[in-house]
């Protein structure tokens, strides 16, 4: 007998794409959840020592005179974090193709509470910053970490529209494009023009291995792989390195439905055509076409969404647990930490996640609305809305991120930062939830 935990019990039946991709985002939230508590637990315990040591063992890697040598937490945010925002660049793609963000009389509410969940929070770090050094942090609260918003979500189950989780993604996905071009433009602080120069060199590669209708994955790639390299010397993060490279990789098929479809129709029918042996083996040309159908099968899915598909569960299980084992364990004095969140940069980025999302998101809906630029989601209510801005203040993986660009090498900011995330995103994420579950009411 199968035993399926609460979020599993809606993908037991054959899912559609959003529905695998809402189960994916689900599933990253709460082993993300489990990894931070660990990470807590380890930074806070007789092991601190050993977790912080193991997490700067420096890892090299030399192929004759080309030397690069970082320690493995370097490893994981600069290398392993490229396949996250690969996948997150894949799903920025499809949601502006087929997706979410397809139809702009649909897309245009959730667009524009992204790009209010973005500005006011940064514009409230800013103002509480303002004159300090640590006002370069203004970055930090304008992330929403999607993997948890959508498990808050979930977890309601019918108390929300699908409609409604739609809209979260949607917006979670232009807030991702937001951070990625923020991390692009403003936390890179010295270009090496030729490494850049070959970053863009690769990436044209790519783009002509598309329009050349190249639909074999390992193309990709090996130039994709040094496209990373040539980022990681260019000064650029390479972690965009990923997004970049995700916006070249083919997403038509290689054969449209119509031709799959005949083309299946005979091969079975050919299949058909030789008889049953005795001992129920194939035929070798019935194994030609069994091989050849599963060919046809691989090449109607598009290349684009095969990775996106297979890149769910390493992604879910591997890279996202461990950024969070080697960035959310942080050593707390409790005694010290009514001091540390009135700190400029950690009320900056509370008050950013928190006031600023809501503001942001559920002000912007609200407006939109009035002036009849938007409607609300079909099934949901403004009172919903709110709900869903509290989730927006989840900023987790993305904050962290950029918290760690901001403050490279100021290990008090980003103790201050990590604190505030931390507390903003429980803050966030539980009265939204509360907010959802017992308060708001839904049109249905």
């Amino acid at each position: 007998m199968k035993i399926y935990a609460p979020w599993e019990k809606a993908f037991k039946q054959v899912a559609t794409p959003l529905e695998h991709f809402i189960h994916a985002q689900t599933t990253t939230g709460i082993i993300l959840m489990c990894m931070t508590v660990l990470a807590l637990i380890l930074a806070n315990s007789p092991l601190t020592q050993d977790y912080a040591q193991f997490f700067h063992t420096k890892v090299e890697l030399n192929i004759g005179s080309w030397h690069l040598s970082h320690n493995i937490h370097h490893w994981i945010n600069d290398g392993l974090m490229a396949i996250f925002f690969f996948m997150i660049g894949l799903e920025i793609k499809r949601n502006i193709l087929v997706g979410e963000l397809s139809d702009i009389k649909v897309a245009m509410l959730p667009i524009l509470c992204a790009i209010g969940g973005m500005a006011i929070p940064a514009l409230i770090y800013i103002a509480i910053n303002r004159g300090t050094d640590g006002v370069v942090g203004w970055g930090i609260p304008m992330a929403t970490d999607i993997a948890f918003a959508i498990s808050a979500l979930v977890l309601l189950g019918k108390r929300v529209s699908p409609s409604l989780i739609t809209f979260l993604i949607a917006l979670a996905i232009v807030d991702d494009l937001g951070a990625v071009v923020v991390i692009a433009i403003f936390y890179t602080d010295e270009i090496h023009l030729i490494p850049l120069f070959l970053a863009g060199f690769s990436f044209l590669t790519l783009v002509a291995f598309n329009r050349f209708g190249i639909h074999m994955i390992l193309p990709y790639f090996i130039v994709g792989l040094f496209m990373w390299l040539f980022m990681l010397e260019s000064g650029v993060h390479a972690t965009i390195a990923g997004v970049i490279a995700a916006m070249a990789i083919p997403s038509r098929p290689k054969f449209s439905p119509h031709d799959f479809a005949n083309h299946t129709k005979n091969l079975l029918n050919e299949y058909d055509n030789y008889p049953v042996a005795e001992d129920y083996s194939l035929h070798e040309k019935q194994k030609a076409i069994l091989i050849n159908i599963k060919d046809r099968i691989d090449a109607i899915g598009s290349p684009a969404a095969r990775l996106e598909h297979d890149l769910h569960l390493p992604v879910s299980l591997i890279v996202i647990p461990l950024f969070a084992l080697a960035n959310a364990g942080i050593s707390i004095d409790f005694s010290a930490i009514g001091s540390t969140i009135v700190q400029p940069i950690a009320l900056g980025i509370m008050s950013g996640l928190i006031f600023g999302k809501v503001l942001g998101i559920a002000g912007v809906a609200w407006l939109c609305i009035k002036l009849g630029i938007a409607k609300l989601p079909e099934g949901s209510s403004m009172s919903q809305v709110f709900g869903v801005a509290f989730l927006g203040g989840i900023g987790f993986t993305m904050s962290i991120f950029v918290a760690d660009l901001a403050f490279i090498g100021n290990e008090a900011f980003i103790f201050q930062a990590k604190i505030g995330i931390l507390c903003a995103s429980f803050m966030a994420g539980l009265f939204g939830y509360i907010w959802l579950r017992y308060i708001a009411k839904s049109t249905l």
